[in-house]
C-alpha cells in the first residue's frame, strides 16, 4: 500500500513545463507558471512594495492617480517588471518615476522608440521606467537598475467618464490581471503578448505588495447611495454630496467596484465643452426617458455558450451556472436554445436548437451541472461552432457568451463575430472579481449586444432579469443626431445603434468657428417620438472639463484600435501613433519612458525579475499552466495511472 502511494505521489510531483523547480522551462505554448520563490538567493523576488490609486470622481469625469513604490531588498540590482490591470476606458495620459530627491516626468514617444531608450538606459546603469500598453486594459511597467535598499516611485495619471446605467453610476478599480490561456507558440508570440508568461502565485496565496486606494466623490447634485458590492471601505461624508472612500486592509486580488446614485435617480445629463487655442471639444450626454413596450417580438432563439474551462473551476463555474439556470429558465414556449461548452474542445447540447420546452431545459440544466471545469479555453473554436450550427431565416438568433475572459486572443473572437453578424446579436456575460473586461465588453460591441459582469452568485439572478428586459424592449431606436448653426466634426461615435440598456447616448466631437447653435437628438421610443435640444450657448467651459482632449482621443483609439474588427493597416497604425503622440496618451503604439539620467549602475548588470501576480479571488490553481508543455494526453496519462494505482491499492487492502 505505501509503495502504490508513493508512486502516486511521485507522479503528481513531476515538474511539468508550467511549474518546475527553477520557475518557467521552454514550452510549446506561451503560458503563465508558477512562481518558485527563494529558487535564486539573493535576489529580490517581489521588488514591487505598494500600489496606492487615487481617485477624484467630479461629475461624470474620473482623474486617477496611481502610485507604484518598488524596492530592492536583496544584494544584487535589480530589473522589475510588474503587469497589471487597467480600465477598458482609461485615457493614460501621464507618468513621472522619482528616486531618493531626483525626479524627472516621463515622454509619449513611439513604443519601439521608447523600448529602444529604455534598453540603452538599463545597459548604461541608469534609472528608468517604460509604460506599455498590452491590451486596452493591461499594462506593463519596467523599471531598471534597482540597487540594493533603493525605493523607487513611479506616478502614472489616467481619466475616465462614468456612464451609468440605470441610474447608477460605477467606478472601477482593476486590481490583479487573470492568468491568460494562449494557444500561440511562444517562439511565435508576439511583443505584445509575451506578457502572457507571466509567474503566479497559489490559489489562496496573498501578494506581499500592499495596496490601498481613495475615492472622493464630488457630484455637485446630493447623493442617494454610495455603496462598494466589492470590498468594505471606509466611508466619510463631507457634505450631501461629497464623500470619502479609502481601503487599506483588503488584498488586491479582485476590482475594486464603487456604485453611486444621484437623488431622485437622475443622471447628469447635457452638454460639456471644452475650448482652446488649438481646439475645442465637446460631449454630450443624453438620457432617454422610458423603454419601448415589447410588442410583436419574433420568434427567437438563444445559443449560450459557456466556459468550462481550468481558470472557471469552482466559484466561477458556478456561479455562471446559476446565470445559465436564471436564462434559460425564462425562455418563452415559442423560442428554441442551444448550450455549447467549451474548454480545450467544445461540445453541443444538440446537432440544432431545441424548444424551450420543461423537457429540453431539464435536459440542459443537467449537462451544465456536470460540468467542473478544466482544461484550455478555445473561445475562437467555440464561437464557430456556434455560429455554425443550422438556423432558420424566420428566427431571431442571439448568442450569450459567459466566460471570466481569460485568453489572450481577444481580436480574433471579435473579428469571427463581427463577420458573421447575419442578425445575430451577442451579449457577453463576465464571470469572476476580475474578469477580462476588454474581451467581455468587446464581445458585445462586435455582436452589437450588450455586456454584463456578475462578480458574485448574488448578483446572478438581476443579471438575468437585465438581459430580458434589454433583448425585449430597447430604450431608444432610429437614434439620429442633427446639428443647427454649430460646424461640429470628428464625432465618435460616428453612427448611434439602437440603445438596448437603460444609459445614456454619448457622444464625443470637436467644432471649429464660434460657440453657437444647436443640437439636436431624436430617436424612437415607447410613446412614439424622443426629441432633445441643446443650446451651445448655454455650455460653459470649467476647470473640470479639461480631460476632455484625451477622453474624446480615447473614444477615437477604441474604434481605431481597441475595438478594429479588421486587420491593422498602416493607415491605422499610423493615426494611432498620432493620436497618442499628439494627446500624450499610451496606445498599442505609443509608450511612456523616464530616465534618470545619473548612473546608478556603472557594469548595468542586475536580474530581471517578473513581478508575481496573485491569482485572482475564486480562481483556482487550474487556471494556470495548461499547455505550457504539458499536453492534454499527458494529463490523461498520469491521472489514468494514478486511477488505477488507487483500484489496485483498494484490492490489495480488501485481501489482507
Amino acid at each position: 500500500m505505501r509503495t502504490f502511494l508513493a508512486l502516486i505521489l511521485a507522479l503528481v510531483s513531476i515538474p511539468t513545463a508550467a511549474q518546475s523547480e527553477d520557475g518557467p522551462r521552454p514550452g510549446k505554448i506561451l503560458s503563465p507558471y508558477f512562481l518558485v520563490d527563494g529558487a535564486t538567493p539573493g535576489i529580490e523576488s517581489f521588488p514591487l512594495k505598494s500600489t496606492d490609486v487615487v481617485a477624484n470622481i467630479s461629475g461624470v469625469i474620473a482623474d486617477v492617480t496611481v502610485t507604484q513604490i518598488y524596492e530592492n531588498r536583496g544584494a544584487t540590482p535589480v530589473h522589475a517588471k510588474y503587469v497589471f490591470p487597467g480600465s477598458t476606458r482609461a485615457a493614460v495620459h501621464g507618468m513621472r518615476i522619482r528616486v531618493r530627491d531626483k525626479a524627472v516626468v516621463a515622454k509619449i514617444k513611439e513604443r519601439e522608440k521608447a523600448a529602444q531608450e529604455f534598453a540603452e538606459a538599463k545597459a548604461a546603469g541608469k534609472n528608468a521606467a517604460l509604460l506599455e500598453q498590452q491590451r486596452p486594459n493591461v499594462f506593463t511597467m519596467a523599471v531598471a537598475n534597482i540597487m540594493p535598499g533603493d525605493g523607487v516611485e513611479v506616478q502614472l495619471t489616467y481619466s475616465e467618464m462614468l456612464v451609468p446605467e440605470q441610474g447608477i453610476y460605477q467606478f472601477v478599480y482593476p486590481t490583479v490581471v487573470g492568468p491568460r490561456y494562449s494557444n500561440t507558440p511562444e517562439a511565435a508570440a508576439p511583443e505584445d503578448s509575451k506578457w502572457v508568461k507571466s509567474p503566479y502565485l497559489h490559489e489562496g496565496q496573498s501578494s506581499p505588495a500592499g495596496f490601498s486606494i481613495r475615492v472622493n466623490v464630488s457630484t455637485g447634485v446630493p447623493l442617494s447611495e454610495l455603496r462598494s458590492p466589492s470590498h468594505e471601505p471606509t466611508i466619510t461624508w463631507e457634505g450631501l454630496s461629497l464623500a470619502h472612500v479609502s481601503l487599506d486592509k483588503d488584498a488586491g486580488n479582485r476590482d475594486f467596484i464603487l456604485d453611486y446614485r444621484l437623488s431622485g435617480k437622475q443622471i447628469q445629463s447635457g452638454l460639456m465643452i471644452f475650448e482652446s487655442e488649438r481646439e475645442n471639444f465637446f460631449l454630450l450626454t443624453v438620457q432617454p426617458a422610458e423603454r419601448i413596450a415589447a410588442r410583436d417580438i419574433p420568434p427567437r432563439e438563444y445559443i449560450f455558450v459557456l466556459d468550462v474551462s481550468g481558470s472557471m473551476h469552482g466559484f466561477p463555474l458556478d456561479t455562471a451556472k446559476q446565470v445559465l439556470e436564471n436564462l434559460v429558465r425564462k425562455l418563452k414556449p415559442t423560442d428554441t436554445f442551444n448550450v455549447v461548452l467549451f474548454s480545450g474542445g467544445s461540445r453541443v447540447l444538440s446537432p440544432v436548437s431545441v424548444a424551450a420546452n420543461p423537457q429540453n431545459i431539464a435536459r440542459a440544466l443537467a449537462v451544465i451541472a456536470g460540468e467542473t471545469g478544466g482544461g484550455g479555453t478555445e473561445l475562437e473554436a467555440a464561437l464557430r461552432t456556434a455560429i455554425q450550427i443550422p438556423r432558420s431565416s424566420f428566427v431571431s438568433r442571439t448568442v450569450v457568451v459567459v466566460t471570466d475572459g481569460y485568453i489572450a486572443e481577444e481580436k480574433g473572437a471579435f473579428t469571427l463575430i463581427n463577420e458573421n453578424l447575419n442578425n445575430t446579436n451577442f451579449f457577453a456575460f463576465g464571470i469572476g472579481g476580475s474578469v477580462n473586461r476588454y474581451l467581455i465588453e468587446g464581445i458585445a460591441r462586435a455582436g452589437q449586444g450588450e455586456p454584463f459582469v456578475v462578480t458574485g452568485p448574488k448578483e446572478a439572478g438581476e443579471a438575468g432579469e437585465r438581459f430580458r428586459d434589454y433583448i425585449e424592449s430597447p430604450v431608444l431606436t432610429n437614434v439620429r443626431v442633427s446639428y443647427r448653426g454649430f460646424d461640429a466634426y470628428d464625432v465618435e461615435p460616428g453612427a448611434q445603434p439602437d440603445l438596448f440598456a437603460d444609459r445614456p447616448v454619448v457622444l464625443f466631437g470637436k467644432w471649429r468657428g464660434p460657440k453657437q447653435g444647436e443640437i439636436e437628438v431624436t430617436g424612437r421610443t415607447a410613446t412614439g417620438t424622443f426629441s432633445k435640444v441643446f443650446d451651445i450657448k448655454e455650455s460653459v467651459n470649467r476647470p473640470e472639463h479639461t480631460a476632455l482632449p484625451q477622453l474624446w482621443a480615447r473614444s477615437r483609439l477604441a474604434r481605431l484600435s481597441d475595438f478594429n474588427f479588421s486587420r491593422d493597416d498602416a493607415e491605422a497604425i499610423r493615426e494611432v501613433t498620432s493620436l497618442g503622440l499628439t494627446y500624450s496618451l499610451l496606445t498599442r503604439h505609443t509608450s511612456f519612458i523616464a530616465v534618470l539620467e545619473e548612473v546608478r549602475n556603472p557594469s548595468g548588470q542586475g536580474a530581471d525579475v517578473d513581478q508575481p501576480l496573485p491569482l485572482p479571488d475564486g480562481v483556482s490553481d487550474l487556471a494556470v499552466g495548461y499547455g505550457s508543455g504539458a499536453e492534454p494526453g499527458f494529463w490523461i496519462l498520469l491521472f489514468g495511472a494514478a486511477a488505477l494505482l488507487l483500484i489496485a491499492a483498494r484490492r490489495r487492502v480488501r485481501t489482507c
